[in-house]
């Protein structure tokens, strides 16, 4: 009897039972620790999502505009304008003119020496042209620069038989590539370039400005006296110009254009000169006349068609 009494004054808990610290987690979204309910609470931001069902077209335009200032967005301008970068002339300015007979003449000949007392009385705007590149280029030297400059043109050439256009890129500027590149697709050139008759040397030199003051080009003129072999086969293999066997003399005045005001700016073949006095070109090899038919041939076609008519009236 006593046991059952005892039993159930334990069931009753009248003793103080020990106190735990353990939390009690509840269905409510609240945190059991209110310390950092602030900084918890900044985590979350309220992003007010735009309405995009709005119709904008039956706006006002103060409406609209009040908009885009909730948005932070800046209203558009009446006037598109789009960046462009100007990384090469559309010419030659103030072209060199070759003298007549140049590689030909002698010297001692009286219109030769005509000629290079003119030249010699043009030579002051080159003169003060080389200054300016100078003045952007302390290292410019003329004689150093045409060596630089037939690196540059053979590198040039190379690039363009090789079909390489990343590479000839950078050697041409963007006025000289599609002149480069102008009726190549399709054909095999082969070219070589063997020795230089005569040293190459600097003959004209140009500078001006483009849309501002600050904004300079360079242009130097430079003559070769080369000897070369070039040969051009089409598409079936068939020879359209030239011959990889014979090499000729070849006399070129080829342009290098600099954008001076670019701190990374590079000398490149901008054009090449042709005087008028210059002989014309070879034609092509190829024709698209159709050979005359011998008489034979046509007795045989006559006798072809007259047995397809019998056959035909059959």
């Amino acid at each position: 009897m006593a046991n059952t009494i005892l039993v159930k004054f334990n069931q009753l808990r009248l003793l103080p039972t020990a106190v735990y610290l353990q939390a009690n987690r509840t269905t409510t979204s609240k945190h059991y620790n209110p310390k950092f309910k602030k900084h918890r609470k900044e985590k979350f931001l309220k992003v007010e999502l735009p309405d995009f069902n709005e119709d904008f077209e039956n706006m006002s335009q103060e409406r609209v505009r009040q908009k885009m200032k909730e948005r932070g967005v800046v209203p558009p301008r009446p006037w598109v304008e789009r960046p462009f970068y100007i990384s090469s002339t559309g010419g030659v300015f103030e072209s060199y003119v070759p003298p007549e007979g140049d590689g030909k003449a002698s010297l001692v000949s009286t219109s030769r020496a005509k000629q290079a007392v003119e030249l010699i009385e043009k030579k002051s705007k080159s003169m003060m042209a080389i200054r300016k590149i100078k003045s952007f280029d302390e290292d410019f030297d003329t004689k150093a620069f045409c060596q630089t400059a037939q690196d540059i043109y053979i590198k040039a050439h190379e690039s363009l038989v090789s079909n390489d256009k990343k590479i000839l890129r950078t050697y041409v500027t963007e006025k000289a590539y599609p002149e480069f590149r102008h009726n190549t697709e399709g054909k095999t050139i082969r070219w070589k370039f063997l020795e230089s008759l005569e040293p190459p040397r600097v003959v004209h030199a140009r500078c001006t400005d483009v849309i501002s003051k600050e904004n300079i080009f360079g242009q130097v003129t430079v003559r070769f006296h080369t000897r070369q072999q070039l040969s051009v086969y089409d598409r079936f293999g068939r020879l359209l110009h030239g011959s990889e066997i014979l090499a000729k003399d070849v006399l070129e005045y080829v342009v290098f254009e600099k954008h001076l005001s670019n701190l990374y700016g590079v000398w490149r073949v901008h054009d090449k000169i042709i005087p008028d006095w210059a002989p014309p070109k070879d034609p092509s090899k190829l024709t698209m006349i159709m050979p005359e038919e011998t008489p034979a041939v046509e007795a045989v076609e006559a006798k072809d068609e007259k047995e397809v008519a019998k056959i035909a009236d059959k």
